[in-house]
C-alpha cells in the first residue's frame, strides 16, 4: 500500500510510530504516547517496584522517570555529563560516546545505557538500579551548650467552669490562668477552644509558640513538646527530632534530596527553572516531599505523634531556601547574584506539607549572600565564630564551597565554585559516599601490600567518593607518581620511584589512569575502579578554587597561613576527609594536622540551637551585621591566585 503524499514515513519513524526497518521493535500504536515499564530495584528485594508510564514519543528515559516520580541517579540534571543515570533496557539502543565511556562492551551488549541519552521512540522495559537514598552523612557536629529556652512553651491549667455568675469568655478564662506569658490566640484555637474545654472538664494544656497561642489540648500534655531541625543540603538532607522538654535529640535520619534529578548542584537547578516554567513547582514539591518523608521517619523512630511537633527550623543555602519556598531563584544564578531577602519569613509547616501539627511553624536561617546562605550562618552560630578570639578558618567543602575567616574581632566570608568533584560528579568512577565507595586509600611504593583501601560498608569497591578522591591524589603525590603539575609521571620514572605500583599505571583509550581496584586478577582497566588523568584535573580545579578563596580572605585581614589557629572542615564531606591528605594537596593551609578539626554537620547543630534557645536564634540574625561578605568574582587578582594554587606541593 502506498503512503498518502502528505505523510512522511521518516518523520513518523523518528517519532516511533512505525517500525524501523531491520529491527524487532513493536510498531507504536500511533496514539501519541509510548509505554515505559520501569522496574525499580531496591537493596531490599521485597521493595523492588514496577511502574508503567506513558509519555510523548521522543522524551528521554530520564525525563520520563523524573516526570512520574521515579528516581534515577544523576548529578548533572540529565545533560549526559555525570554518567550516573545508568539503566538497563530490554533492547539495544545506539551507543553514544558518553555510553562508551561509561560501560564495558559486555554491558553495552546487555542493554546498559545512560537514561538521559535514550529517547523513548517505542515501548521499552527499563531496569533501574537501586538509588542510594541514605548516603553516608554527618548527622552531628561541633556545637555549644545553650540555655534551654525554646520558642515552644506549654502550660497546663485547671480552669473554673463558667456559671451564670461567672460569664467570662473561654479565651479570657484561659489567658488569665497563664500568668507568665501573654499569648495571642489564632483562629485555629478559637475554633477548637469551646469543645476542648468542655470535653476535658476545663483541664487543658495551652500550646504557645513565640507569642502565639496555637492550640489547646485536653489534659496535661506538657511532657510532649517536640521540634525538628533540618539541614536542607543540595545533595543530602538531615533531620533531627528534638525533645524540647529535655533539650535532647530523639531520632535522626538522612536521605538524598529528591531534587537530584534536576542536577547535583544549585546552578543546574536554577537553570532548570529558567528553561522550564513548571520546574520551580516540581523542585519545590521535591524539596517538601524530602522534608516530609524525613519528618515522618524521625517521628516513627522516636515514637512521637507528629501532632506534638510544633516547630521546624530549616538551614539551607540561599537557593535551597528559595526553592522550598517556591521563590524564583533565577536572580541568584546570574550576576549580580541578588537574593529576594536575606531573612526568609516564618511560614506554617502545613504550607510546606510537612505533616506536623496543623499550626506548627517553620523558621529559616538568614543568609549573608547568594552563595553564603543560611546553612553557613547556622554553622557559624554552632561553632561560635563570633565568640572565639582565636584566628579560625571555617570551610564547608562541597560543589559550592563556603569559607569564613575570623581573627577574633572581624569576620569575613566568601564562596568558591569548587564543582561536583567532591560529590563524585565528573569523576570517571565517582560516586556518592555510600556502600561500595572507596573512602580511604593508602599507597606503599615498595611494600608487600602496595594498595590499602577503606570501603564504606566493607563490600566490594564500586567507585570512588570525595574523600577517597582526595586520598588517592594525595597518596600519588606522596609516592611521586603525580608530579607537581598534576600529571602522571612517565613509565620509566614510575618504575624507579614506585616499583610496586608502576604496573597500575595504564591506559583507557588515550587517557592515562591508575588502577585502584580490579574486581578480578585479569580484569581490564575499563572494568576496574580507576583514577584518571581527567579526575586529577577536576580535583586540581576544585582545590585551587577553594585555596584561592581562603588565600584572598587571609589577605583581606592582613594574615598569613601560620596565623590560623584552627581550621574547621564542615559538612558531610569534611567529616570524612583526611586532614593529612587535605594539607598535602593544598586544600587547606599547610598547618599541623592537629589544628584541623572535622566539624561535622554544623548546619544541623545550628538549627538545633535555634530551636532550643530563642537567644541563639536572635544571635543568628546578629551575625548578618557582624560578617562582611567578599565577592571573589570581581577581584582582579583572582585568576593569578587561582593559577598559583593549581600545583601540588611534594613532601607535605
Amino acid at each position: 500500500m502506498t503512503q498518502p503524499p502528505d505523510i512522511d514515513p521518516e518523520e513518523l519513524r523518528r517519532e516511533g510510530l512505525v517500525t524501523p526497518p531491520g529491527t524487532d521493535r513493536v510498531a507504536h500504536d500511533g496514539a501519541g504516547r509510548v509505554e515505559l515499564a520501569f522496574t525499580v530495584e531496591d537493596t531490599d528485594p521485597a521493595r523492588t517496584a514496577e511502574k508503567k508510564v506513558r509519555v510523548p514519543p521522543g522524551v528521554t528515559v530520564f525525563d520520563s522517570a523524573s516526570w512520574n516520580g521515579i528516581a534515577i541517579d544523576s548529578t548533572c540534571g540529565g545533560h549526559g555529563t555525570c554518567h550516573k543515570c545508568k539503566v538497563r533496557l530490554d533492547r539495544t539502543e545506539p551507543v553514544t560516546r558518553h555510553d562508551a565511556k561509561t560501560f564495558s562492551a559486555d554491558q553495552l551488549d546487555a542493554g546498559w545505557r545512560l537514561a538521559c541519552l535514550v529517547k523513548a521512540t517505542s515501548d521499552l522495559k527499563v531496569l533501574v538500579p537501586p538509588l542510594t537514598t541514605r548516603p553516608k552523612a554527618a548527622t552531628v557536629g561541633v556545637g555549644r551548650q545553650v540555655i534551654l529556652r525554646p520558642a515552644v512553651q506549654k502550660r497546663y491549667v485547671k480552669l473554673a467552669e463558667p456559671t451564670l455568675e461567672d460569664q467570662v469568655t473561654d479565651l479570657d478564662r484561659l489567658l488569665a490562668a497563664i500568668t507568665d506569658l501573654e499569648p495571642r490566640a489564632d483562629l485555629h484555637v478559637l475554633r477548637r477552644l469551646p469543645k476542648v474545654l468542655r470535653e476535658a472538664d476545663f483541664k487543658v494544656t495551652a500550646v504557645i509558640v513565640d507569642e502565639e497561642l496555637v492550640d489547646v489540648e485536653p489534659g496535661d500534655t506538657t511532657e510532649q513538646r517536640y521540634a525538628i531541625a533540618f539541614d536542607l543540603g543540595t545533595t543530602t538532607v538531615v533531620a533531627t527530632l528534638l525533645d524540647l522538654v529535655t533539650g535532647t535529640p530523639v531520632a535522626v535520619a538522612s536521605m538524598l534530596n529528591k531534587q537530584q534529578p534536576f542536577g547535583g548542584d544549585v546552578i543546574s537547578r536554577i537553570s532548570a527553572t529558567m528553561l522550564d516554567p513548571l520546574a520551580l513547582e516540581r523542585l519545590q514539591t521535591a524539596a517538601c516531599q524530602t522534608l516530609a518523608q524525613l519528618a515522618a521517619q524521625v517521628c516513627a523512630e522516636g515514637e512521637v505523634d507528629p501532632a506534638h511537633v510544633y516547630e521546624a527550623c530549616i538551614a539551607g543555602n540561599a537557593t535551597m531556601t528559595a526553592l522550598v519556598l517556591g521563590i524564583d531563584p533565577e536572580p541568584l544564578g546570574v550576576a549580580p547574584f541578588i537574593m529576594s531577602t536575606p531573612l526568609p519569613p516564618t511560614v506554617l509547616a502545613e504550607d510546606l506539607q510537612l505533616g506536623l501539627h496543623p499550626r506548627a511553624r517553620a523558621v529559616f536561617f538568614p543568609a549573608l549572600g547568594a552563595y553564603v546562605g543560611g546553612d553557613i550562618v547556622a554553622g557559624m552560630l554552632a561553632s561560635g565564630m563570633d565568640r572565639d578570639k582565636r584566628t579560625r578558618l571555617f570551610i564547608d567543602v562541597g560543589t559550592n564551597c563556603e569559607i569564613v575567616l575570623s581573627d577574633g574581632d572581624r569576620i569575613v566570608s566568601t564562596a568558591a565554585p569548587a564543582g561536583p568533584a567532591f560529590e563524585g560528579g565528573a569523576i570517571r568512577c565517582g560516586m556518592r559516599a555510600a556502600d561500595g565507595a572507596i573512602e580511604v586509600i593508602k599507597l606503599d611504593a615498595s611494600g608487600e601490600q602496595p594498595v590499602e583501601l577503606g570501603v564504606i560498608g566493607d563490600v566490594e569497591p564500586k567507585g570512588l567518593c570525595g574523600s577517597g578522591l582526595v586520598d588517592a591524589v594525595a597518596e600519588l603525590v606522596k609516592v611521586g607518581l603525580l608530579d607537581s603539575s598534576g600529571r602522571f609521571v612517565p613509565e620509566d620514572v614510575a618504575k624507579e620511584l614506585a616499583p610496586a605500583l608502576a604496573d597500575r599505571l595504564t591506559m583507557i583509550g588515550q587517557e592515562r589512569v591508575f588502577v585502584l581496584h580490579r574486581p578480578t586478577v585479569d580484569a581490564s582497566p575499563e572494568e576496574s575502579v580507576v583514577l584518571s588523568q581527567r579526575d586529577v584535573r577536576e580535583l586540581q580545579f576544585a582545590k585551587a578554587a577553594i585555596s584561592t578563596g581562603w588565600t584572598l580572605l587571609l589577605e583581606e585581614l592582613g594574615l598569613e597561613h601560620r596565623d590560623i589557629q584552627q581550621v574547621l572542615l564542615a559538612g558531610s564531606f569534611g567529616s570524612y576527609l583526611s586532614a593529612a591528605s587535605a594539607v598535602r594537596i593544598g586544600l587547606v593551609p599547610q598547618l599541623p594536622v592537629l589544628r584541623i578539626v572535622a566539624a561535622g554537620n554544623v548546619a544541623g547543630e545550628g538549627a538545633k540551637m535555634a530551636l532550643l534557645s530563642v537567644r541563639e536564634r536572635a544571635g543568628a540574625q546578629t551575625l548578618l551585621e557582624e560578617v562582611t561578605y567578599v565577592e571573589l568574582s570581581d577581584r582582579p587578582e583572582f585568576n593569578d591566585r587561582f593559577v598559583e594554587q593549581l600545583a601540588f606541593s611534594h613532601g607535605g
